[in-house]
């Protein structure tokens, strides 16, 4: 009986194992990231160390695919999380999604600032360095975080590593002078392991963030491809990330401040006669 027990649980074993639909999107989402290091190596790193003379135009298709991978990265992040709530996930789903998301929005952005460290012309190696780091470093703590702290459904604490990925690459993007530029990235950074709440993508907001991320693919091509007003455009869309990631802590600070203050009236209120 005890070798028909070991038996069976092999047997069982590798059904626990097998990827459902979900987890073959989130494969998806770390294929992606990983390609967003390799086009930023080979497109943007290496062309500037061997001194090409079309290194401007190759960085900037690669610079825009490299974030366009981001992008589809941000797209199949938000689909596995639907599908595995529509359809049955394997228990290997919330690892898998943690592991993913940390090449694609932690070290992908990180390497992404490292390299802009590296080739821009008024910034600092090793201080971008630094930057790269804490960037990883805050998407490393907002996941542990996520998968230890239980918080109301509906809502994030901390700006999710997605938006704070794209947040950074649009900072970099607006080529802003270079100590502006690592003071955003490390306000992005502190916005991930903050306690501030941020809505989860579902129903309507799910379909703007999906609207977002094409129109983004859509600015990004316009760039790459140099045509007329791409360079605005791509400022345009660059410039409104960072006000969301500015304005939604704001908002979530101000519904806190009367939630505290209703919470203070109702509680005079019931202490008096």
């Amino acid at each position: 009986m005890p070798e028909a027990d070991a038996v069976d649980e092999e047997e069982e074993m590798p059904l626990s194992l097998r990827l459902s639909i979900a987890d073959t999107l989130t494969l998806g989402n770390a294929t992606c990231g990983f390609m967003a290091v390799y086009f930023t190596t080979t497109g943007i790193l290496i062309p500037h160390l061997t001194g090409i003379d079309d290194s401007a135009g190759m960085a900037r298709h690669s610079a825009a695919t490299a974030v366009i991978l981001m992008l589809c990265a941000a797209v199949f992040d938000l689909f596995d999380g639907l599908v595995a709530r529509k359809l049955r996930s394997s228990p290997m789903g919330a690892e898998l999604d943690n592991l993913s998301d940390l090449i694609s929005f932690g070290l992908a952005p990180a390497y992404f600032v490292l390299v802009y460290g590296m080739v821009a012309d008024d910034a600092h190696q090793r201080v971008a360095a630094l930057g790269a780091i804490v960037v990883l470093l805050a998407v490393v703590l907002r996941l542990a975080r996520f998968s230890c702290v239980t918080l109301k459904d509906g809502m994030f604490q901390g700006m999710p590593s997605p938006f704070g990925a794209l947040t950074v690459v649009s900072i970099v993007l607006l080529e802003l002078p270079f100590v502006a530029t690592l003071l955003a990235i490390l306000g992005t950074a502190w916005l991930m392991v903050s306690r501030v709440e941020y809505p989860k993508p579902r129903g309507r907001l799910a379909v703007a963030m999906l609207s977002w991320i094409v129109l983004s693919m859509g600015l990004l091509a316009a760039w790459a491809f140099d045509a007329p007003s791409g360079q605005l455009l791509l400022q345009t869309g660059c410039a409104l990330q960072l006000v969301m990631s500015a304005v939604i802590p704001l908002f979530a600070t101000a519904r806190r401040v009367n939630n505290f203050r209703d919470n203070r009236r109702e509680a005079r209120a019931a202490q008096l006669p």
